[in-house]
Parts: C-alpha cells; structure tokens; sequence
C-alpha cells in the first residue's frame, strides 16, 4: 500500500482509541480500531511498550480489512494509569492525529535524528570485549550517551549513540567515522574468525530494542548450539501446529512473565513476515501465556517441519534475549567522558561479565542498569561487590533485585560474557480462541 492511498483509507476510516478505566477493576483498558495494515500490530505494541507499560491481557483480531485490538495496562506496580499526560500521549500517537502510520519505515521504529551517531555492534561474546570497545571510543574522542547491550548463545549485539567530545553532537567526518568502523571491528574479531562480527555507523536515531532483534535475528543467533540440553528447564514452551479449517498456524507460547515479553514476540513475528490475525495474551499472574493465529506474508500456514522448527526457534532465541540473569546492579552519578571506559576496566579486572546492560544520560546525569555475574560461571562473590562499591562509590553503584537470583549453579551451556561489562553514560477479563484445530 502506497502512501498516499494509505492517507486516502486514514481520512475514510480514522482510528479510533478508546481509553477506559472504570470497567476492569485492576487495569487500564486501550481499544484501538482503524483499516487495517502490514506492522499495525508492532507499532501499537511499540508506543504501549515505549511508555514502560505492562500488558496484562491482549485480543487481537485483524482478519479483514479491520484492524481491532484490546489490552488491559498497568503500570511497573500493578497499578491503572492516571497520569493524564501519558493518557493523552496514548491517544495522540494511536489516534486519528497519529503520525506513526504514515510509513512502514515507521513500522520498525527507525526515526531521524541529527544530535548523535548510532553504532550497531554484533560479534563473538568473551569477557572484556566492551571495555576495549569504550577504550577505543574514549580513544577516538566519543562520548556514549545511550546504550543498550544483549547477549545470547556466544553472541552479542549492542546499539550505542554517541556524540563528539568536543562540540557535543553527531560525528559527521567520513574519515573519523570509518576509522571509528574500522577499529571497532577490529575489536569485534578478536581471535574468533568461525563468526562474522560487524560494524555499522550512521548519524541518526534508531529505535534501539527494535534494532537489536533485527541484528541478532539476522545473526541467526536462534540456531540452538549442540551442547544446549543443559538450558532445557529454562527454555519456554513453543508449539506451532496447522489450523486446518481455517487456513491459520497457531502459535501457542507459555513461559515466565516480564516486561515487554509481548513486544519481543510481536516484533519477530513481523521480521520473519508473519501476519497475526487472531491472538490472545494473559500474563496477570507469573506465567504469561500466548496464543497467536498467523499465516506468512504470502497468505500461506507454516508449510514444512523444517519452517515450524524455525519458527519454534526464533521465538524461544526472542524471549530469551532480554532474560535478566545475574544480579541487578544500577548506577547513578554525573555523566563524563572516559567513564564507560573506567568502569567497564572496573568490572573487568574483578572478573565480572554483564549479560545485559541499559545505558543512558538524563540531565547530565548517567543512569545505568546491568546484569552481572563471575565469568566462570559461579555466584557473584558478595566481597567483590563491596569492594568495587567502595572504589566506584557506594551511593553511585547500588544493588537491585535479590541477590540469590545470581546464586545459581553454573551452567554447561555458553557462557553470556556481554562484552565483559558495560556502564556509562544511561476491559475484558476473559477472552479465549476456539481451539478446534489439528
């Protein structure tokens, strides 16, 4: 669909939002109906899950030129929402005002932007690749402003903006940028010439998580390792099985809730060009479940053994992606050039890896979040904890969460080293489909 005739069908048929929190007790109700479209689906998931809000239950119905969603929202406490300017944002970016549709450039989060250059980092995990990625970015005089840093099955993939040292914007110098490329993926090789590692810059923004599946998606980072029967305990159930009646797959997913689960599935669905027309989501209690009719682009059901266990494969590798394993450490000082390389050097030295880490500056401040555990493999030793407080600061470096959640026995699986360390500047109530299908 070309735009202007999307513009034609968005004047004939406006979308509509209906925002209602008097008719569930304990969440807010969104309503969003409008013609339907290819990555509709992302880009309402997209601005409910930008906003940090938990989607507690889900209908999806696109079958047909109509495109009619219900999702039940609280807030990181359980609680509706209330504040009238995040309700007003709502309508404004899903309403018939909305701007989000008018591309499908727009449909995977890619936005324009001149105050900082985008790095899109994937290679080889080992420990202490990131501190001597943010040496060499001190080095080249860049300032990380924003980061974020994932890792599964040996591979990690980071999105990083950053600005000048020296004028506090984008880096537009193309023989500064290609040395910034050139070097960053030298880093990235290492050793390990089995697995490509690559390297990409570009002035602009980027829709940061979205990016990441897309990179480890074409990574191919889903392909299970040989080794792997040690993970099978903590792998999510998937089934995919053929509708025959109607013409569908029916993707059905059971696995421990968190935030942001629904736009991690949603999102690689649409990469491997899949069409829900039908869902159902329920994670009110811990164990979400999920229950998706699809057909590919092609208008076709998953077609062979081989393309149901890609299926099953890719959506296990979504959900695993962001699982927050080790302990919870968050950082908050006054954002300066050369602390990513620091800290991370820190982290290093104590034989500590992180296997995600969110990384952003807000007010001149740098607000950070990461995941760490001992590189072998075994509990984070406490006194190594304390003693890099003491050398960070202790008010500045706090840990999060529980810290038996990182005393676990060390896994035969690959190890998730995430660079070595990264720091710096950072109503309805029941629905259900008929499940009368082979």
């Amino acid at each position: 669909m070309d735009d202007e005739y999307e513009k034609l069908i968005r004047r004939m048929n406006p979308p509509r939002v209906v925002i209602d929190n008097e008719s569930c007790k304990n969440a807010t109700v969104i309503q969003v109906d409008s013609a339907n479209k290819q990555g509709i689906l992302l880009e309402v998931v997209q601005v409910l899950t930008d906003l940090n809000l938990m989607i507690t239950k889900a209908y999806i119905c696109s079958d047909g030129g109509w495109f009619m969603d219900v999702f039940n929202v609280t807030d990181h406490d359980g609680n509706k929402i209330t504040d009238e300017g995040i309700l007003d944002y709502i309508q404004k970016s899903l309403g018939p005002d909305s701007c989000f549709a008018s591309s499908m450039r727009r449909s995977v989060g890619v936005t324009s932007g001149m105050d900082h250059t985008s790095i899109e980092l994937i290679g080889s995990d080992r420990p202490g690749l990131l501190s001597e990625v943010s040496a060499v970015l001190t080095h080249l005089k860049c300032n990380v402003v924003n980061a974020e840093v994932w890792t599964h099955n040996t591979r990690a993939a980071a999105v990083m903006q950053v600005t000048d040292e020296e004028n506090g914007g984008a880096i537009t110098d193309p023989e500064r940028l290609a040395m910034v490329k050139r070097l960053l993926c030298n880093v990235l090789k290492g050793s390990n010439k089995s697995r490509e590692a690559k390297t990409v810059v570009s002035v602009g923004a980027t829709h940061t998580e979205r990016r990441l599946h897309q990179m480890m998606f074409d990574d191919r980072d889903y392909e299970r390792m040989g080794n792997d029967s040690a993970d099978e305990k903590e792998r999510p159930n998937v089934n995919v099985v053929n509708w025959h009646d109607k013409d569908y797959s029916v993707v059905t997913i059971r696995c421990k809730d968190r935030p942001k689960l629904l736009f991690d599935i949603v999102c690689t669905l649409t990469d491997m060009q899949y069409v829900v027309f039908h869902g159902n989501v329920d994670a009110e209690g811990p164990e979400a479940y999920q229950e998706y009719c699809i057909r590919h682009i092609d208008g076709s059901p998953v077609k062979s053994d081989a393309e149901r266990q890609r299926v099953i494969q890719c959506l296990e590798a979504a959900i695993q992606r962001r699982v927050s394993e080790g302990l919870k450490l968050e950082l908050c000082t006054s954002d300066r050039v050369g602390l990513l390389s620091d800290v991370t050097r820190i982290f290093r030295e104590n034989s500590l890896t992180v296997t995600r880490a969110e990384v952003a500056t807000r007010a001149g401040k740098a607000v950070n979040t990461f995941y760490v555990r001992d590189a072998s493999g075994y509990p984070v030793d406490p006194k190594i904890i304390d003693s890099i407080r003491q050398t960070i600061g202790q008010t500045i470096l706090r840990v999060k969460g529980s810290p038996e959640e990182s005393n676990q026995v060390p896994q035969e699986s690959p190890t998730r080293f995430l660079f070595g360390g990264l720091f710096k500047s950072r109503s309805f109530c029941n629905f259900g489909l008929v499940r009368s299908y082979s």
